[in-house]
């Protein structure tokens, strides 16, 4: 399946824990102040690439841990976002985690996820969501894979299970 993205990181240590593949995807609607990666606010920027290829690229690395989904805005893209991460979850060889960043808040997910089966089998196919706009005054070089002290770590299984955003401990990470 297609996607749109502004590019790969093969090797990524500041995407979340560990050695993680981070698919940078194209588009974003939020445009934060301050924002890391500004280019790839534009829905027509970056490139097509496929999820198959992508997918092939990730399990030729025996170092990774995980991927990351990272942006622009990953839930502009739900749907091909979430046939790579079945492939992710499929194969069982290694136990790969997902993680994903948002400007949206987990709550506001849980809302679009009641209208958008999309949205709603993306989060229950990964392990922690960052969420939350990136705010230029509240940002910390502290903060342990989050780039401002509103954006939080949510641990989206427990969350789900709960029906409210649960923390994550990022130190035992």
């Amino acid at each position: 399946m297609e996607i749109r993205i502004a590019g790969l990181a093969e090797e990524s240590i500041v995407d979340g824990p560990g050695f993680r593949y981070t698919i940078f995807t194209q588009g974003c609607p939020h445009n934060c102040k301050g924002c890391h990666n500004p280019q790839t606010h534009d829905p027509d920027g970056g490139r097509l690439d496929d999820t198959d290829r992508i997918f092939e690229q990730i399990i030729k690395d025996p170092l990774l841990d995980g991927v990351t989904f990272s942006g622009g805005e990953p839930f502009c893209q739900c749907k091909p976002l979430v046939c790579l991460a079945k492939k992710i979850r499929s194969f069982n060889e290694r136990k790969l985690g997902i993680i994903s960043y948002t400007g949206y808040t987990f709550e506001q997910l849980m809302k679009r996820s009641e209208t958008d089966p999309d949205c709603k089998e993306l989060l229950s196919l990964l392990d922690y969501l960052v969420d939350g706009r990136y705010e230029e005054d509240k940002r910390s070089l502290e903060l342990k894979f989050r780039g401002s002290s509103n954006q939080r770590f949510i641990d989206v299984k427990r969350s789900l299970k709960e029906g409210r955003a649960v923390e994550a401990d990022t130190e035992y990470l």
